[in-house]
């Protein structure tokens, strides 16, 4: 039986699935994004995501477990140096797969996975960038007026002259409790 047993096998033997994930992980995070199929980037994400939290306690004894898993000296003393920084901050999801076209020879689903932290589309940037609103017309032309506005020089009057050049004669209507008195 196979309870408990929920890594996919990816039809291959457990040395070369083990030597094909630990080549993936390498270019993964020598290249920060590599393309393959859906079921294999799944299977990337469960293995290289415990190794990057590892990376992030720089000891000789992670180092070493690390190297365990890559058996490639340059994608660790990378993934040490680089990523292990700027994903300091990070508590878990390192990594994005986005799906694909499927793979026009076999109709396989392919995705690309990518480093977080290494897409500029998905990154700080876009974050950044100003939230649109819904409405339309009033906020800009506020927004544009405002500057104009403050930049004209303000010409002082007087307040007797605006007070009587400006007031328009302005006949008063009976408020509506008089009037009621009068319909009665």
């Amino acid at each position: 039986m196979r309870h408990g047993k929920k890594h996919n096998h990816l039809g291959r033997t457990t040395s070369h699935r083990k030597a094909m994930l630990a080549n993936m992980a390498s270019s993964l995070i020598k290249h920060k994004r590599i393309s393959t199929t859906l079921a294999k980037a799944k299977a990337l994400r469960v293995y290289v995501e415990p190794i990057i939290t590892k990376s992030k306690n720089d000891t000789t004894h992670s180092r070493r477990t690390v190297f365990a898993y890559l058996h490639d000296k340059e994608a660790v003393s990378e993934l040490f140096r680089d990523i292990a920084a700027k994903v300091a901050g990070r508590p878990g999801g390192y990594t994005r797969i986005i799906k694909l076209n499927n793979r026009l020879g076999d109709n396989a689903e392919m995705a690309i996975i990518e480093l977080v932290d290494y897409n500029e589309v998905y990154g700080k940037d876009a974050a950044a960038a100003e939230k649109k609103t819904t409405r339309r017309g009033r906020s800009k032309a506020k927004k544009a007026d405002a500057p104009a506005a403050n930049a004209a020089p303000v010409k002082e009057v007087a307040v007797e002259e605006v007070t009587e050049a400006a007031t328009p004669a302005v006949e008063e209507t009976p408020s509506t409790e008089e009037t009621t008195e009068e319909a009665k």
